[in-house]
């Protein structure tokens, strides 16, 4: 009952919204669309998908997601590089603002990346190479590097700056000496950034509502929306009514097919991210029983691809993903052909089962699938199903995205197997594999498979390390086939993201291949999205 009344306050929430933006000629332009939350608003601890969104709009970093070049100028304009590769000076540019209309600096840039390794979430692994950064002039910023490490200028555009002065104008007391708690109450529910949208009001949960900032030192697309509106785990069904009353203007990509379906039928275009990450059954390596390789093995074995692909297709032209053979995706630097794609085989299973460790034993396993994916559930039942063809048997366990994290903390509280979608955080290999797969890595939603493999460790540092772009790969391609062989995850399918979307609004990195950023959230930059 009070689920529906909820339903009906939002639809009617909605109508509102879509009456007064749509009453008349010139009115304000709003952009709406739907993510699976939380949304996480603190650059120190922001990971997923949603939260990459709210990043890359709200802050700006060092360096910005580029469909040429990877990233491209943002904050600096310039950088050099001395030939040991351990150096690197920043130029920044002078005509930056933060929200409040002061201006960026370099202690700007030096505080942010200070706090982030403080508080050591989010990505704070990505600069571990990092042994200080000083700023020589309000414009200048140097990063020293313990050693050559190829992802750095990639991994910048993970580093979003923040305002110095305002968060700790609003610290509260804390584990951190005199920057108190580094203004993480605040900056959970307010933002300190530069971005091109300033955060009006956020609850992580439910909505995020942002206002285009006037002073902003990149251009706009003569549509851009005045306002976006990100609201966060609305139900298909929600969805599918909101999108056909125009109330809401883009779905996220995390709809069951059919829901997909019926919104293409009802004349809406299908827009896409094709090979925009991978689809994972994270098996623990760290929980019986699948701590065993040969348990691994044969529960992969007896996995139906060919069913879960039929289950991918949306319309005779589109599918929301294609057959996966590793951990890095078609196109990607490292990405080893050679690896064949997986397929069902229930009497390898059956055998494999039989060399393992538990031979002769009742074989139990959790299933975790986020509640906020519901598309999710079909996976698991159907791994429920082949798997009880092999005698193991299936717990399906529906997780909230926020639990899921926090129980993907512990090798003890992850499930033995998680389902998962993981995009490149950064437009690099390394962002597919070492957070993925190091076992510095372990204790995040990324690294669920607690992978401890001397080898992969070596690959992955030796690969952060070379230099040349030709050696590093044929190291990825060496790793990517040592991961598939200590079967750490089911490699499901390759993820071709499918949003659905108004005729009146443009999404030019969804829309033209060209445009295209390899990078998690990084194609929804609300500057250059047009709401007509």
């Amino acid at each position: 009952m009070k689920k529906s009344v909820v339903l009906s306050m939002l639809l009617g929430a909605g109508s509102l919204t879509a009456l007064s933006v749509q009453s008349s000629a010139g009115a304000e332009r709003v952009f709406r669309h739907d993510e699976s939350g939380p949304g996480q608003l603190d650059p120190a601890k922001a990971t997923d998908y949603a939260s990459s969104i709210l990043m890359f709009n709200v802050y700006d970093a060092l360096v910005q997601p580029d469909a040429a070049k990877g990233v491209a100028p943002s904050l600096a304009k310039s950088w050099k590089i001395t030939p040991d590769g351990k150096t690197y000076t920043f130029t920044l540019r002078s005509d930056v603002k933060f929200h409040d209309n002061s201006k960026l600096t370099s202690a700007d840039v030096v505080f942010s990346y200070q706090r982030l390794k403080a508080i050591n979430q989010g990505f704070a692994n990505l600069f571990d190479t990092v042994t200080g950064v000083k700023a020589s002039s309000p414009t200048t910023v140097v990063f020293n590097l313990s050693k050559p490490y190829a992802p750095f200028i990639s991994n910048l555009s993970r580093l979003q700056i923040v305002n110095k002065s305002l968060t700790l104008k609003n610290k509260q007391e804390g584990k951190f000496g005199a920057n108190g708690d580094y203004g993480q109450a605040y900056l959970s529910t307010h933002d300190a950034g530069s971005g091109a949208y300033a955060v009006e009001s956020h609850n992580g949960q439910s909505l995020t509502v942002m206002k285009k900032f006037s002073a902003y030192f990149q251009p706009f697309v003569a549509d851009a929306p005045d306002t976006v509106r990100q609201r966060y785990g609305l139900d298909p069904t929600t969805v599918r009514t909101l999108m056909q009353r125009k109330e809401l203007d883009v779905t996220s990509q995390w709809l069951p097919p059919e829901t997909l379906k019926a919104l293409a039928g009802n004349g809406m275009p299908l827009v896409q991210e094709v090979g925009s990450g991978n689809f994972f059954v994270k098996l623990n390596t760290q929980k019986a029983p699948t701590d065993d390789l040969n348990v691994r093995k044969a529960i992969a074995a007896a996995f139906d691809y060919a069913t879960l692909r039929s289950l991918l297709k949306i319309t005779d032209t589109v599918a929301s993903g294609s057959p996966a053979n590793g951990p890095l995706v078609p196109g990607m630097p490292g990405y080893n052909k050679a690896i064949a794609a997986p397929s069902r085989d229930v009497e390898l299973a059956k055998s494999l089962l039989a060399k393992s460790k538990y031979k002769g034993e009742q074989l139990t396993i959790e299933v975790g699938w986020v509640a906020e994916v519901p598309f999710e559930e079909r996976i698991a039942l159907l791994m429920q199903q082949n798997l009880g063809e092999v005698g193991i048997k299936v717990n399906i366990t529906k997780v909230p995205w926020a639990v899921m994290i926090q129980r993907a903390s512990k090798a003890a509280t992850t499930p033995n197997a998680s389902l998962t979608y993981i995009s490149p955080i950064v437009p690099d290999p390394d962002a597919m594999l070492y957070p993925v797969y190091h076992s510095s890595s372990a204790g995040t939603w990324l690294s669920m498979s607690w992978l401890k493999d001397a080898q992969v460790d070596k690959l992955l540092d030796q690969a952060r390390t070379e230099t040349n772009p030709g050696k590093r790969a044929e190291i990825y391609r060496q790793a990517s086939k040592r991961i598939v062989d200590l079967q750490p995850d089911i490699f499901g399918y390759v993820q071709n993201a499918v949003f659905a979307k108004q005729t009146n609004v443009s999404i030019p990195a969804l829309q033209d291949p060209a445009k295209t950023v390899a990078m998690q959230g990084g194609n929804f930059i609300f500057r250059t999205i047009s709401v007509k």
